[in-house]
């Protein structure tokens, strides 16, 4: 009962925290560089960190490149029990949005192995969602990471507008009407 309660708060102030900044506009906290020391954590308001990770198939992405757009960015292992039991939702919310050309889902893995671990992991599970290599733990640097899962939800203008540690149920209404929320917003 009390796991419930605290998922279900945990629910509240994502919404909350999507719908408050995806319809207005917040002025980053800290230097506004993107950059987070190790171990410190990103905080919603913050502008995310640019990063450039290769996909599955060798191809190069940057945070930057998909300014404009919304992102859920989550940061995750093979190995790891919470990100397996949480990646169907997500396959869900992709699936959702897949044909939104404003909305990307990114998960980052950190498995040491790279390619040879994840490709037959995401096949094997049939997840179409876009992946990236991280297996110098590049975002877990920037983005402060203290665990996987972590996830966080990124406005058109580049700033974190919720950041969620631990398993999550992705497919639930709460969440798509707060991602619909901000990809109403063409401004941020």
């Amino acid at each position: 009962m009390r796991s419930k309660v605290v998922a279900g708060i945990g629910v509240v102030l994502i919404v909350v925290g999507l719908v408050a900044v995806g319809l207005q506009r917040l002025k980053p906290h800290g230097a506004g560089s993107g950059a987070t020391a190790p171990g410190e954590e990103v905080a919603a308001g913050e502008l995310a960190a640019n990063f450039n990770l290769q996909d599955l198939d060798g191809h190069h992405v940057t945070l930057e490149s998909l300014r404009g757009k919304v992102v859920f960015l989550n940061v995750w292992a093979t190995w790891c029990g919470p990100c397996r039991e949480e990646m169907p939702s997500m396959e869900t919310l992709f699936n959702k949005y897949k044909n939104r050309k404003d909305f990307v889902m990114l998960a980052i893995s950190q498995d040491q192995m790279g390619r040879d671990v994840v490709a037959p992991y995401v096949q094997k599970y049939g997840y179409h969602f876009e992946v990236l290599l991280d297996p110098d733990n590049r975002i877990g640097d920037a983005y402060g990471i203290t665990g996987v899962p972590e996830t966080f939800i990124i406005d058109r203008k580049g700033r974190i507008v919720a950041h969620h540690m631990g398993s999550f149920d992705w497919s639930r209404d709460e969440v798509s009407a707060a991602i619909d929320e901000l990809l109403k917003s063409k401004q941020g």
